[in-house]
């Protein structure tokens, strides 16, 4: 009896090294294909998550981001391709091998367990001893600002509490990979930025390598290092939200990312003559002159003035609305397209703006510029 005790102090010691002294790792996956009979959900998608960066996976609904990171976890094989943890292939590892943590969406906390009982699922399934659990249930209770809550049920929590526990739950086996599909979905607005905030807080705090799945782009430009625009399968464009909101590679990484003004030019040796009756001195050095092109700009790069030039063109304001710390001005150009543009709005300010106005770049603006599709 003595030698069993023993035995399982020494593997609970071992048990809780390793959980305590994971870290993070670096994520690889490499030409990852898979199909749904005839639909191609994910189509040779190559991605390094560096250790300690959150990664962000975004698009519109089917493009293929939940699947990816289903594959990661391992609940879907892909038909090709290979998934490296640290410089560990795992793609032969159930789930529960691949020390990957993951926050879903709808929580899935069990409901017949205890906050605590939940938050040790993960320590039960790998042998941990129950005073090692108990330390680190108070830990992970402590870490996520849920002291005095591990007896109540999951009923007993608002959904904001409900995801800080799945959050809890994650952490508490130290995952080398923490993945997130769309935890913030179920919340209201407020408490989402709450729990956007407190996710990347732990992000930043543990040094974990995370991806967070989601369609929703000012979640992701809040959080993530690093953002991959999804469309059909396909990675896009990735990198920094800056780069991804200031600098769109694609029309459909413009046009999903942010809010933008599209107008029709054609490259002239001056810039871009505007279909609105204007000249932008544009420089276009890989589009030939005569090229029909799309000028894509966003709101807040717009400004209203009097005056006229030959880099702005007559609008008439039709709408200005207050949403925020901004006005959004709605304005009808002389060819009949409208345009959105955003100026700051102070603290007691009414919009009185009315009449005909002309529409030029601010000092700051960067104009996208796309070459026009052609049938």
């Amino acid at each position: 009896m003595e030698v069993a005790s023993h035995t399982r102090q020494r593997k609970d010691a071992a048990l809780t090294m390793t959980i305590q002294g994971s870290a993070s790792q670096q994520l690889l996956l490499n030409g990852i294909v898979h199909s749904y009979g005839a639909a191609r959900a994910v189509d040779d998608v190559t991605l390094e998550v560096k250790a300690g960066e959150l990664v962000a996976l975004l698009g519109p609904s089917g493009c293929g981001k939940t699947t990816l990171l289903r594959i990661v976890a391992g609940f879907i094989r892909q038909a090709s391709g290979q998934v490296v943890i640290g410089d560990r292939a795992v793609d032969d590892l159930p789930p529960n091998l691949r020390e990957v943590g993951i926050v879903f969406q709808n929580y899935a906390l069990f409901p017949h367990m205890t906050v605590a009982e939940n938050i040790a699922y993960g320590l039960v399934a790998r042998g941990v001893g129950k005073a090692a659990q108990r330390a680190r249930v108070a830990e992970m209770l402590a870490t996520v600002r849920m002291e005095g809550f591990a007896d109540r049920k999951p009923r007993q929590l608002s959904g904001g509490q409900q995801q800080r526990i799945a959050l809890a739950r994650a952490l508490a086996v130290q995952p080398r990979i923490l993945l997130l599909d769309e935890p913030f979905a179920a919340l209201d607005k407020n408490l989402r930025l709450d729990m956007q905030i407190e996710i990347k807080r732990l992000q930043r705090q543990f040094g974990l390598t995370a991806i967070l799945v989601t369609h929703d782009q000012e979640e992701a430009m809040s959080i993530a290092d690093r953002i991959a625009v999804m469309n059909q399968g396909r990675i896009e464009q990735l990198g920094t939200p800056v780069a991804i909101y200031d600098e769109p590679a694609t029309p459909f990484v413009n046009s999903f990312i942010g809010s933008s003004n599209i107008l029709d030019g054609i490259v002239t040796d001056a810039g871009i003559r505007l279909s609105v009756g204007a000249v932008l001195p544009c420089h276009t050095p890989n589009l030939p002159q005569g090229k029909p092109v799309q000028v894509s700009i966003r709101p807040e790069q717009l400004m209203l003035v009097r005056d006229a030039a030959p880099d702005r063109f007559p609008v008439t304001l039709t709408l200005s609305l207050p949403i925020g710390g901004q006005f959004i001005h709605d304005v009808a150009a002389v060819d009949g397209s409208t345009l959105k543009i955003a100026t700051a709005r102070h603290p007691g300010d009414a919009s009185t703006l009315t009449g005909i106005w002309h529409c030029a770049l601010t000092l700051e603006a960067r104009p996208s510029i796309f070459p026009q599709s052609t049938p």
